[in-house]
């Protein structure tokens, strides 16, 4: 489990592609991976990856090709800074939300704004998972846990503010309009609105 506060970034230093999947091999500059083991769960740009290796410098995770194929993960390459959180330990502080790095797929930015040293960031939710965000609610972007300022159910849009300190810590100080994030739903929220539809449905 994770708590949407990223803990920084590291870069990606290679990508190697095998059958079935590809071993992602990322930086330890800022040692976070310190104290690693393999098996260890790791996110990565919000997505949950084990530890597959650990040399001191750097650690590797292998990443299905399913994985990728729903994530931002497939457009990575060697020299990206990704946004990394370890698992949440117990007992210490959980100044987020609860995340489990089950990225739902991909929103697309539609709007990244600067207004003072913040920044409004405007998000399309694909499909129909619109239904599982409110106001002042939460998403995992990329790995981060943000507060819902506005959503717009007819075009399918979530509004977000960056404060200087979340741009300061992630990746996502560098997003452009038409890129895509790592998204993730609330579980509890999911299960709520799931059930209450099939129980509504019943009742028709």
């Amino acid at each position: 489990m994770y708590t949407g506060i990223v803990q920084g970034k590291e870069r990606i230093l290679s990508l190697n592609k095998s059958n079935g999947f590809s071993t992602l091999i990322i930086s330890n500059n800022n040692h976070f991976f310190d104290d690693v083991t393999v098996g260890a769960s790791v996110a990565i740009d919000g997505t949950c990856l084990t530890v597959t290796q650990f040399s001191g410098d750097s650690v590797s995770f292998d990443i299905s090709d399913f994985t990728a194929d729903t994530t931002t993960l497939k457009f990575l390459s060697v020299g990206d800074e990704v946004n990394i959180e370890r698992s949440h330990q117990m007992h210490k502080e959980n100044g987020g939300h609860n995340l489990y790095g089950h990225v739902e797929g991909m929103a697309e930015v539609v709007e990244f704004t600067a207004t003072g040293e913040t920044y409004r960031l405007v998000i399309r939710v694909p499909k129909n998972n619109i239904k599982y965000f409110f106001l002042k609610g939460f998403i995992g972007l990329h790995g981060c846990s943000l507060t819902i300022n506005d959503i717009d159910e007819e075009n399918k849009t979530i509004a977000l503010n960056l404060i200087p300190e979340t741009l300061r810590m992630t990746n996502l100080s560098k997003i452009k309009v038409g890129d895509f994030l790592n998204y993730e739903i609330d579980q509890t929220t999911r299960t709520i609105v799931d059930t209450l539809s099939r129980t509504l449905s019943r009742m028709r």
